[in-house]
């Protein structure tokens, strides 16, 4: 029987940067803030740590010093996805030498794999590693959406624990439940679908929003986790102007505006992202004056 690497919240921790570099001090501040309100697992060079402009030894680096910062407190999950598999094989080894705790694998971007294709990617990369791994889907940004038969057989690797399913066809979580068995997880990888995703049997979201709001994200969760879901909804209602803000402009833009409207400098974005634009900064403030 497969372990849920966590339930409930995962946040998609943004990758600050200070005069052009990573900035160590600050994505440790921001990791201890996550864990001070009871988050319990980081994804690291996701999406929206900016994986496609950090250097492999930058990302190893960064695996290296949030776990060594963070020990047990929390489960560091290493982005070591690529359109490459030889690469993706290096850096998930690489990222489990430093010490990661679990791998999230994007599938491949822009060369568009077959289902055959996909399964045998991520199957290479699962059986040249021992950590547990969860399967990322994205077809907003990698142009291809991973099939169900793919999570089904896939579902069969002891270390492939499940997937994030950043897609927007809901009943597609119905039909992966259907599919695979049951101890393969689902988390939501859009902050919006997280209750009606963990009402399908999810386990939680791996969240932009947290960044921001953690211990809101939790109490979301936690009430779905418990069956309240008029609860859940209540709070998903209440958050939905900020996640929705959240994606004014492509990720991690708005949401490295708003920390640092809250007082976490986190640097604005490397190329080719740019700064959030003046009028969706205004809404921003706007939001935050009004909490």
């Amino acid at each position: 029987m497969k372990k849920a690497i966590f339930t409930g919240v995962c946040t998609a921790l943004v990758t600050p940067f200070l005069d052009g570099k990573i900035n160590y001090p600050m994505a440790k501040l921001l990791l201890r803030r996550q864990m001070d309100a009871g988050i319990k697992a980081v994804v690291l060079a996701g999406t929206t740590g900016e994986s496609p402009t950090l250097s492999d030894r930058e990302k190893i680096e960064l695996f290296r010093q949030c776990k060594d910062y963070a020990k047990d407190e929390c489960t560091i999950i290493a982005g070591t996805g690529s359109n490459s598999t030889a690469h993706a094989i290096e850096l998930s080894q690489a990222a489990e030498e430093a010490g990661a705790d679990a791998l999230l694998l994007v599938s491949p971007y822009y060369n568009k794999a077959t289902p055959d294709g996909l399964f045998a990617h991520f199957l290479s990369i699962a059986h040249s590693v021992s950590i547990p791994i969860i399967l990322y889907t994205v077809p907003s940004r990698t142009g291809v959406d991973i099939p169900v038969s793919v999570y089904k057989r896939l579902s069969r690797v002891p270390n492939i624990v499940g997937v994030k399913e950043a897609s927007t066809d809901i009943t597609k979580i119905a039909k992966i439940k259907n599919a695979c068995s049951p101890d393969f997880c689902i988390w939501s990888g859009n902050d919006e679908y997280t209750v009606p995703i963990m009402a399908l049997g999810g386990q939680g979201v791996i969240s932009v929003s947290s960044n921001v709001c953690p211990e809101e994200m939790l109490s979301m969760t936690q009430a779905a986790i418990n069956g309240d879901f008029e609860s859940a909804g209540e709070i998903q209602i209440a958050l939905q102007p900020l996640m929705e803000l959240m994606f004014c402009e492509v990720n991690p833009i708005p949401v490295k505006a708003a920390m640092a409207c809250i007082g976490y400098d986190c640097g604005g974005c490397r190329l080719p992202l740019t700064a959030l634009s003046a009028e969706n900064h205004n809404k921003l403030r706007a939001y935050f004056s009004n909490i």
